[in-house]
């Protein structure tokens, strides 16, 4: 179906991709035009559809599997990581090694979306999918296998590496779904790794118990290797770009003798920068907020029990959940209505600024709530707090993030997630040290002010977003 006709070549703003003109024929990728053009003989073009299914819900169904996979597969040792390192050195183990095990992962998920992202926008989402869940597979097989714990860190760092749902998942959901779409397909995919994170400690306690440390990691090979099926079976590629090439060369083949170009658009496609998008700062915080040092040497909890509180984060999660799949979405098509039926990333954001602004409470109250072993019910509801607020200030960011980078979304989420990830492995690092000095109140305060200054980013970007876009070759047409 012509979804547009009567366009000038001369009208598409973005370097060509590939262009194959024989016998007037024309087929052409662009990055704001993705679609199939042809010509109609006056030199004009017409656009034809990719082909691609916007109500796919098995494949968000799947993504969403494989991203609780991951996060189950990375906490699920977190509480626990304590035993594991005594039972491998068989008498009690170093602190550091303790904590290595369990940071060492978010360092290996900082480096791998750095040529994740990129390789995607050269080869596709569906063949990087594929290798990278391969090698995910394998790194936990090195885990459980692992005879000391120097090896398992190293397991544990590979498999952060070979990572891909955080970068490609979201990146994902842009090819498939308009923006006013989006939202559901965004949010679905971050609420149930949370909901992993959740699980996994639960699990890990009661099965340390009965089965031993290393049964836990045996599951996620189960669960990783049943992702990889169901992707071998159900997936197809999504990205416009490596459609349209393999239409352009089957259109090359049927017509022959046709002259291939590729022009070059700043190391295929690979993001240099975004230098204005939100950081991820109030997701960061969240690194802090489920320190287990507070449940089991504060409150005296066992493995088992520390897992149990963490049922406190699936409430919170579920509470964010609804409230971004019920206003995630209207809130962009009504921002869109004011302005004209112009939809702009930035109208993504409001619930951005409303998570980050109760963020650095939730904070503050769980500190306290350490300081002086406050009732556990008061520590629950804090953490419950603080899980909403986390979710509903980063999802609002992953969405901003695909709409305003389109084609090059996995480039930019790889610049999110190493940062957020960075975070993740060094932040507990200087909570610790900073508690240690001031007590949990002022640390946990401390960190409750950044986090309110960190707040005024997504207010920023939200009035001059569209402004400082234009300076970025990568973001200047998504207005």
């Amino acid at each position: 179906m012509d979804l547009l006709d009567g366009i000038s070549p001369r009208h598409i703003k973005r370097p060509i991709l590939y262009c194959l003109n024989q016998k007037r024929n024309i087929a052409v990728v662009s990055s704001t035009h993705e679609a199939l053009w042809t010509s109609t003989g006056m030199g004009t073009l017409k656009i034809h559809s990719t082909g691609l299914d916007p109500t796919n819900g098995g494949v968000v169904a799947l993504l969403s599997f494989m991203g609780f996979t991951v996060t189950f597969t990375c906490i699920s040792l977190a509480p626990i990581a304590g035993h594991v390192v005594d039972d491998l050195n068989g008498s009690e183990g170093a602190k550091s090694a303790t904590v290595m095990l369990v940071t060492i992962w978010e360092l290996g998920e900082a480096v791998g979306p750095h040529f994740i992202a990129p390789l995607s926008e050269i080869f596709g989402r569906y063949r990087l999918y594929l290798t990278m869940n391969t090698m995910f597979i394998v790194a936990i097989l090195f885990a459980a296998l692992s005879p000391s714990t120097e090896l398992l860190i190293v397991s544990r760092a590979l498999t952060g590496i070979s990572v891909a749902s955080n970068v490609l998942s979201p990146a994902i959901i842009g090819d498939m779904f308009v923006p006013e779409q989006r939202g559901t397909g965004l949010t679905l995919i971050m609420f149930t790794p949370l909901i992993g994170g959740t699980l996994g400690p639960i699990i890990s306690g009661a099965v340390l118990q009965t089965l031993g440390w290393r049964a836990i990691i045996w599951i996620s090979v189960v669960m990783a290797s049943i992702c990889q099926i169901l992707f071998l079976t159900f997936f197809q590629e999504t990205y416009k770009v490596q459609i349209l090439r393999r239409r352009a060369a089957r259109l090359s083949l049927e017509i022959g003798g046709v002259r291939e170009e590729q022009a070059s658009y700043g190391g295929h496609g690979q993001l240099g920068t975004l230098d204005h998008a939100p950081s991820g700062s109030s997701t960061q915080l969240e690194c802090s907020g489920g320190s287990l040092t507070i449940l089991e040497d504060i409150y005296g909890l066992s493995p088992t029990e520390t897992g149990l509180v963490f049922i406190a984060n699936a409430i919170g999660t579920i509470i964010s959940f609804i409230i971004s799949k019920v206003l995630l979405d209207k809130i962009y098509v009504k921002l869109r209505a004011r302005n004209n039926g112009d939809g702009l990333p930035e109208y993504r954001l409001p619930l951005s600024i409303i998570g980050a602004l109760t963020l650095p409470p939730a904070v503050i109250l769980y500190g306290w709530c350490a300081e002086y072993k406050l009732p556990l019910c008061v520590l629950v509801f804090a953490m419950i707090w603080l899980r909403a607020s986390v979710m509903l200030a980063s999802s609002p960011l992953t969405a901003y993030i695909v709409d305003a980078c389109g084609i090059y979304s996995a480039s930019a989420m790889a610049g999110l997630i190493s940062l957020r990830c960075l975070a993740g492995a060094f932040l507990p690092l200087s909570v610790s040290h900073l508690t240690e000095r001031i007590g949990y109140g002022g640390g946990f305060s401390m960190l409750g002010g950044l986090g309110l200054v960190f707040a005024l980013i997504p207010t920023l970007v939200f009035h001059y977003g569209a402004q400082w876009r234009q300076h970025s070759r990568y973001t200047a047409s998504n207005s």
